[in-house]
This record gives C-alpha cells, structure tokens and sequence, in this order.
C-alpha cells in the first residue's frame, strides 16, 4: 500500500483523497483550518447558517461520481433538488426589469420570444454552436491532463482545439447570436463564475450558461457545506485520517522527490504528495527546494494573470423574504464599466450583486420565520486594487449592496432588517484559504493560462509532487475543481502503475 499525503482538504483534495482512499491508499490529509472545505466552508452566527463561497451547484452528476466511485449511494451523502426558477436577474436602472430564468426549456423559449423571433433565433443557434464545442472540450480538455507538448501538439489534438475557437471573447460572442442587450449581458457575465471577465476570456466560457440552462441549478439540503462534509466522512470511512488545524509548512523534497510535509516542525513521511492548496502559495510558500518549483520561478508567479476576488456580506434578516428566489443576481447599469473596474483595480462605482438565500433552499439554515442573505459583490483582488479594502472601503461597498437589493420585492427597508452580520474580504480570502492576491478563484483562466498553458497536475519538477485546485488544469468552478481532484488522483496512480516510486 502507497501512502499519500493530501495538503489541504479543499473541494479537489478531498476529490482526490476519496479516490486514491477508495482504490486502497493510505491517505493522510493535513487542513490548518477546523473543518473541511477551503471555501466551501460555513459560518454559523446567532443561528443563520451561510456557505462561505460556492452556493450553486451545477452538473450534479460531477458531484455524485465522487461517491460512486467509492461504490456509495450519492443520495446517502448529497440530498439534492432540482431550482425552478434557476434564478432572477434585474438589471439596475430606473425599469429595473426582472427576468426569473428558467431551466425549462419551454419557458425559456417563451421569455426569449417575447424579446422577439430573432432573439430565441439567435439563442438556439448559440446553444448548437457551444454545445459542440462543450464537448470537444470534454472529451478532448477539461478531463485530460498535458504531461508533456506531445499531448497536445498532434495533428488530431491541435484539430480539436481549432474546433473550440477560443480566439474570440465570451461578450463578443454572445453579441454575434443575441441582439437583445440584456439576454447578451445576462448570459455573458456568468464567465465571473470562474473569475474572468467575458470581455477577455475565451468564448468558450460561455458553456456555463449552457450548463445551466441543459443540466440545470440544483441544492444540496444544508447548503454546499454538507458536500465537503460528505467527501470528509467518506474519506474516513474509507480508514483515511484527516488532521484539522494543522498547517503544513513545508512540502519536503529530497533528491528530486517529495518524500514528505513539515507539520509544526515535525516530519510526516509518505511516498506522494498532493497538494490542494493554492498552486501559486504553494510554489512560493510550501516548496523551499527552487529546483522543484521548475519553471514556476517566484518572479513568475508574480506576473502570471489572477482572477477576480469577491466581496460577500453575511446578514442575518428579522423577516421571510417570499417574493425573492434562491439565487438573484443584479447586473450594474453600466456592465462594461462594471467589469474594467473589477479588472484594473478602480474603484467600483456600481457594482453588481449576487444575492443568495440559503434559507430559501433550506429552512433548518436560519430561525424559524427569518432568512439568512449571503450577498457577494465581485471585486479587485489585492494585487490590482488601486485602493485598501480598509473599514472605509467596506463600509462604501456595504451601503452600494443595501442600496441595491432594497430595491428588490420586499426588501424597501432591509437595512433595518439585518440583525446579524459578518463579512469575508479578499484580505480574508488570502488568510484563510491561501487564495494568492485574495483572488477567489485563482488563476484566471486566459487564453495563455488554460489547457496546456496552465499549471498542470503532476509536476514537472520533482517526482512524487501533484497539484489540485482551481488554479491548476482544468480550472475553476466547483465541478472542474472536482475533476481537479479527479485528474491528480488518476496521474499519480499512473505513475504507480509505471513504477515511477522508488
């Protein structure tokens, strides 16, 4: 039996964890926070119940692999249900006009007719076309690793990746097959998701909405924090030990191999390392041997591209809000400006806001009769904000957000409704979770940052050493982190397979 150490029982770690565990490793994973999770954690204040990050679950079957492959039941571990409406959209202007998205493809069609023929037209053809390309990037990309040029450079391969037409921008794409401003802007923004504007990353990135709109948005009952439970449990019952408040200082590397973490000074042995913390802190922070960093040199880091970060306010409501949906998103007056400033760093002077209300999914996650808002304002991560996210900072964004959704059904006095309040920065984002820069979602995923340009899952530096996370291949987004973990897992038992441990 192999022993492998996992550092960091975030999304993909315990992706790869539960995989390696169920196929007869010894896995011990070291978390330095309380629980599982890394950003799928939970806050629990004054008896309101809030996931930290992810809140929506998309492509459920992602979720339940994790489990079948240990031969479990998913229902068992993840209850979930199916949100119709998906969510609500309202564009912040003086119309402030609702669309509530649904998952149905009738209904659907019905709210795009209404826009006019040539608007459903144009969102049929863009479906086709990205459904396509969907899966060219699955059988092809998002499930496969790059070990080497020559996994990518082949005639076949580089016919594929021609197929996925990544040149273009995921908002000028959109423009091309929906005239309609607001069916562009409603499905084009969803890029932000993953942390990237859609007025630079690659049209690809549109299969998001597609993923939506085909498969659905569901929700896991007690929120996105019971899958991190769920992979946790899993792990043990499968014999493996997690150790929780245990921060790793150093991936050990001897003679080009990681044998290795320090825990507190002391040495815990093992024949692979995966590390599931941030690719970038881990280079910079966990590995001390610079031949095993490879050509991610300290300097590089520093100058590769990163994602956005988020702003979220935690508030615990004195009331029920029946006439809001799950999800909500309000899209700024001015999107374009909205994005540059999230990505040059100025200050945001009309932010858009995603308004989640877990409650709504689940009753048992805030006191009987109230609701529990989760409100996230996507922002400039440390390295590109012109300005501190200081008391001040917060306090500007705060009343943007109270103004914003009190302009919601039933929400003209909210900030006299709030009764409990927390809020996570990206200062915080980089503190708790090692996110680099507080940038939420790692690095962004560009065109010269995906696929093979992207940190890859076995090192190419040091032997033994695997990576999973949002900022490694395929990217981010909690089912691709998912196949993160998935894709780790699979490469270091292929090394196992070919003998590569000595």
């Amino acid at each position: 039996m192999k022993k492998v150490i996992v550092v960091g029982a975030g999304v993909a770690g315990l992706s790869s964890a539960v995989r390696l565990a169920a196929a007869g490793y010894e896995i011990e994973l070291f978390e330095k926070n309380d629980i599982p999770g890394g950003k799928m954690h939970r806050i629990s204040k004054d008896g309101y119940e809030y996931d930290v990050g992810p809140t929506l679950v998309m492509m459920p079957d992602v979720y339940e692999d994790v489990f079948r492959c240990a031969g479990r039941d998913p229902a068992d571990y993840i209850p979930m249900h199916r949100l119709e409406p998906m969510y609500s959209v309202y564009f912040n202007r003086p119309d402030h006009t609702r669309y509530d998205v649904s998952g149905d493809l009738v209904k659907l069609t019905e709210m795009l007719e209404d826009k006019g023929a040539e608007t459903a037209l144009g969102f049929q053809r863009y479906l086709a076309d990205i459904y396509g390309r969907y899966q060219v990037a699955l059988d092809y990309f998002i499930t496969r690793p790059f070990r080497s040029w020559k996994d990518i450079y082949t005639p076949k391969m580089l016919n594929q990746a021609l197929k996925l037409k990544t040149f273009d921008s995921a908002d000028h794409m959109m423009a091309r097959y929906i005239k309609d401003k607001d069916i562009q802007q409603m499905l084009s923004f969803q890029t932000l998701y993953i942390g990237v504007s859609p007025q630079n990353g690659p049209s690809l990135y549109n299969i998001i909405p597609m993923i939506e709109l085909l498969y659905g948005v569901w929700y896991i009952k007690g929120g996105m924090h019971t899958m991190a439970k769920a992979m946790a449990g899993l792990i043990e019952e499968l014999n493996g030990k997690i150790h929780y408040n245990s921060t790793v200082d150093e991936i050990v590397i001897e003679n080009g191999r990681a044998v290795g973490v320090k825990v507190n000074g002391t040495l815990h042995q093992a024949d692979a390392v995966i590390s599931n913390v941030d690719f970038p802190h881990t280079i910079k922070h966990l590995i001390k041997d610079n031949k095993a960093k490879g050509k991610y040199t300290d300097e590089k880091i520093d100058k590769m591209d990163y994602s956005c970060s988020c702003l979220i306010f935690y508030w615990g409501m004195d009331k029920k809000y029946e006439d809001l949906e799950t999800h909500t998103f309000i899209i700024a007056e001015d999107l374009d400006k909205n994005l540059s400033s999230i990505f040059d760093g100025s200050y945001i002077e009309d932010a858009s806001i995603y308004l989640s209300i877990p409650s709504r999914g689940d009753s048992d996650l805030a006191p009987g009769g109230k609701d529990g808002f989760y409100v996230l304002m996507p922002v400039s991560e440390l390295a590109t904000a012109k300005y501190e996210y200081n008391s001040e900072t917060i306090e500007k964004y705060r009343k943007q957000a109270i103004s914003k959704v009190s302009r919601l059904p039933g929400c003209a006095n909210i900030e006299n409704e709030i009764v409990s309040e927390s809020v996570m920065t990206p200062i915080d984002f980089r503190d708790k979770f090692s996110a680099y820069n507080g940038a939420t979602f790692g690095l962004q995923p560009t065109l010269r940052q995906s696929n093979h340009w992207r940190p890859q899952a076995k090192s190419k530096a040091c032997e033994g050493l695997y990576f999973a996370g949002s900022s490694i291949h395929p990217g981010a987004g909690v089912p691709i982190v998912l196949q993160s973990g998935k894709i780790a897992a699979e490469e270091l038992r292929r090394d196992v397979t070919e003998d590569s441990f000595k």
